[in-house]
């Protein structure tokens, strides 16, 4: 049987067609095969470049230095850490004391964001005008000087440890930083930690359950009474049962610094309240432009059903809002992530400073440690990703969407 020349082509040829070349068709696929041909080219020429750089310097490749000793010190490391370690340990450090930052950094972002973005809302004339004043002027001041001008003009500003400002007789802020007890475990420490974890879970329950019969049989339940019990009572009675978990080794001044205790370095804290209010005014408008969203009337139909604002706020609102905060809000966290390696500036021990600055400088291996370091940011932000979108999820399925 003979075919017409004229007759379309069969479905499969057209699907074919679209799938390599798109709307393009075959033009488009032999596009697509030239740029592939074309990177693959660049990529060829870049790593021969490298390469002959690497030679002519006589700096061999690969992640063999690893394992040398790194021959310095860091003045901040929440892993044991001496200056004959490696430089894989290094690593660690740096990644820990990146990760210590950017976890609480989010957390009190977070924290300010919301109020001032709540604030920004406010009937009160002056609360959401001095709200709007501070994200006007934070968020239009680089993130740099911030930092600077928390570490340089604040903390550096403060008295010598002779002089330092003490509170009880415990804590002591100076120049050098903040100098609080030292907890030091006990025979009962276990006992009380598991404690302490049952109860957070078994107020998680009691909270899940009255919000259940909250929505689904209307059905108000004070649980703070429960929460307060539990959160209080367990760690109580292991204390009793199996002993005091920790005592406190209090700081105290010897010659010209403090003895014993625990320091917050200034970096530290420079680093995390400059970062915290930066993103926190980014936030602040994620989240009031995310409230207004939501239609007017839902805060109406909250008051009708005689529930206070600050309720209304917290059970109709904002839930809905958040639809429209997560995605946005997402990408304030990985900012704040991202803008954690400015701490380069200041000397604090992130892996930035440690890594991609002085084990770089020390070993040559620039190709392998930027590669790392890039690799690690790419990994943070793809976890946060993770985390908020099944967040992000679950919202939608407790919402009903």
């Amino acid at each position: 049987m003979s075919i017409d020349a004229r007759s379309p082509p069969p479905q499969y040829a057209l699907r074919l067609k679209r799938a390599l070349g798109g709307r393009a068709g075959w033009g488009g696929f032999a596009l697509q095969i030239v740029f592939v041909v074309a990177l693959t080219w660049v990529g060829y020429e870049i790593a021969g470049n490298a390469s002959a750089n690497l030679k002519a310097q006589h700096i061999g490749s690969g992640f063999g230095f690893l394992t040398h000793n790194a021959g310095f010190d860091v003045n901040q490391t929440l892993i044991p850490f001496v200056s004959s370690d490696s430089y894989l340990r290094v690593f660690f450090v740096g990644l820990l004391n990146t990760l210590l930052v950017s976890i609480i950094g989010i957390f009190f972002a977070t924290v300010i964001g919301f109020i001032v973005g709540l604030g920004r809302l406010s009937p009160n004339w002056l609360v959401s005008r001095v709200a709007g004043a501070y994200v006007e002027v934070v968020r239009n001041i680089p993130a740099l000087f911030q930092i600077l001008f928390w570490y340089l003009a604040v903390l550096a500003a403060l008295p010598s440890p002779r002089q330092s400002i003490s509170l009880f007789d415990s804590f002591f802020l100076s120049n050098r930083g903040l100098v609080i007890p030292r907890p030091i475990a006990e025979p009962g420490h276990d006992a009380f930690v598991i404690a302490i974890v049952i109860a957070v879970i078994a107020a998680f329950a009691v909270r899940s359950y009255a919000r259940r019969q909250l929505f689904q049989k209307g059905r108000a339940i004070r649980i703070w009474p429960y929460v307060v019990g539990l959160l209080v009572g367990l760690p109580l009675v292991s204390w009793l049962v199996f002993g005091r978990p920790l005592i406190f080794e209090v700081p105290h001044l010897r010659g010209f610094n403090f003895a014993g205790g625990t320091r917050i370095i200034p970096e530290f804290v420079a680093l995390v309240v400059a970062l915290s209010t930066y993103t926190a005014a980014f936030i602040a408008e994620v989240v009031r432009a995310g409230i207004l969203s939501v239609h007017k009337g839902q805060l109406e139909a909250g008051a009708s059903l005689g529930l206070s604002r600050g309720a209304a706020l917290r059970l109709i609102v904002i839930p809905q809002a958040l639809r429209v905060i997560l995605p946005p809000l997402t990408n304030q966290y990985l900012n704040l992530t991202k803008n954690s390696s400015l701490a380069v500036a200041i000397g604090y021990p992130d892996l930035v400073s440690v890594f991609a600055g002085t084990t770089l400088s020390q070993t040559g291996q620039s190709i392998e440690i930027i590669g790392m370091t890039m690799g690690v940011y790419l990994l943070l932000s793809l976890v946060t990703s993770a985390i908020m979108s099944v967040y992000g999820w679950r919202l939608s399925r407790s919402l009903g969407q």
